[in-house]
């Protein structure tokens, strides 16, 4: 887990700087491209066909709607504000997870997770600022990304079992594509990329890859309870990142929105790990 999360902070820093040199649905679409034929290539080494029927059950829809959603929104935040606050905001998908479960499926939730819920929502909103003079309309880009991939998380549940790694990648980056495919749909403007631009396409492609293969491994054979937790050193790679790459200085209620998150995040998982 913490070797994808890694991967995903290294792909976010490759992602943001070739929104530089190319349009940003662009370099979805190569990213989703490459990534479908990785990952084929993987299911036919195995033996398993690239495209199962299983992957266009009404299960496996809902859960590509909201996967699209979470990477148009959080791709746009990405590249449009600072890498930090992006990741940050992005660390409370686990406790809108929770909340949205308890609502819609009837999971029982403590009172002690039912507050670090409501707290990680706070450090949400010390970072977001609505209101303030810091306030900037383009971070409720990856609030929007987060409650996309809330839902592609509650979604996987109707996901078919039978699914291998490498099927549930082919679907993953088919659906990074499609949602660069609409962005770049609107933006138009795409262009020849540069010497330096290829490069900056490989880095972000294989990180994205190496990160979504690392998290499915880790959340199909270790327990969840245990690995979720490491979710949130993304966090740490992103603001490390974020100041060493692109001089960014995230201010005291944005650092201090970020601690509330992870701290929420992780006693609520720790709550789940306790026996009823």
């Amino acid at each position: 887990m913490v070797a994808s999360m890694a991967g995903f902070a290294v792909e976010d820093m490759f992602l943001k700087s070739a929104a530089h040199e190319m349009p940003l649905g662009q370099i979805m679409v190569i990213m989703g491209l490459l990534g479908v034929a990785t990952f084929a290539g993987l299911a036919r080494t195995k033996g398993q066909p690239a495209f199962p029927s299983a992957l266009f059950s009404r299960g496996m829809a809902v859960r590509s709607l909201f996967e699209v959603m979470g990477r148009v929104f959080y791709a746009l935040a990405i590249a449009l504000t600072p890498l930090s606050t992006a990741s940050a905001i992005l660390q409370a998908t686990p406790l809108l997870v929770v909340a949205a479960a308890s609502i819609l499926f009837g999971e029982k939730v403590s009172l002690a997770r039912w507050t670090a819920i409501l707290a990680g929502f706070c450090g949400v909103l010390l970072i977001v600022r609505p209101g303030q003079d810091g306030f900037s309309a383009l971070s409720l880009l990856a609030v929007a990304g987060m409650i996309g991939f809330a839902g592609r998380d509650l979604a996987t549940r109707a996901a078919p079992p039978a699914l291998s790694n490498a099927q549930l990648g082919v679907a993953g980056f088919a659906m990074l594509g499609l949602s660069g495919g609409l962005i770049l749909g609107t933006t138009g403007g795409a262009v020849v990329p540069s010497g330096w631009g290829v490069w900056l396409l490989v880095g972000t492609t294989m990180f994205g890859i190496l990160g979504y293969h690392a998290l499915t491994y880790a959340m199909r054979t270790g327990d969840v309870s245990v690995v979720t937790p490491f979710r949130y050193t993304r966090l740490v790679f992103a603001l490390i990142l974020g100041v060493a790459i692109f001089h960014e200085r995230p201010d005291a209620l944005t650092l201090l929105g970020s601690t509330v998150i992870v701290a929420a995040g992780v006693f609520a998982l720790l709550q789940n790990r306790k026996p009823a």
